[in-house]
């Protein structure tokens, strides 16, 4: 009984030319790479309880300040302070997610990565 081989002209899966897919994967790589290298210098800002805690951070999910108005320091209330800065962090790292996403690059296939119909595309 004679079996065929596997794949088509040029062999490998399918006849898909295996140089051209490893090119367009290391392209994608290096694209995300300088796309994340972008990221730490771009920063965003979040804020909580009508803006008595304001939180920045960077790209790359790095908090860069924390700035407490005066009027936020309740001795008799730390737990509400500790909320606030709690929320004002939480916001900023969603933002600064939204961010990211809105930098990769399109990478069709990649769950997550952009591609159409996916999240982050």
């Amino acid at each position: 009984m004679a079996r065929k081989g596997m794949g088509g002209p040029g062999g490998g899966m399918g006849g898909m030319d295996m140089n051209a897919l490893l090119k367009q994967a290391q392209q994608m790589q290096t694209d995300m790479l300088q796309a994340q290298e972008a990221l730490k210098d771009e920063q965003t800002e979040a804020s909580a309880g009508g803006g008595m805690v304001k939180v920045t951070i960077s790209g790359d999910l790095v908090i860069k300040d924390v700035t407490i108005d005066p009027d936020a320091v309740d001795p008799e209330d730390a737990e509400m302070l500790a909320e606030m800065v709690q929320a004002a962090v939480n916001e900023a790292i969603r933002s600064a997610q939204e961010l990211a996403a809105s930098k990769m690059p399109d990478m069709p296939g990649m769950p997550g990565m952009g591609g159409p119909g996916l999240p982050g595309g």
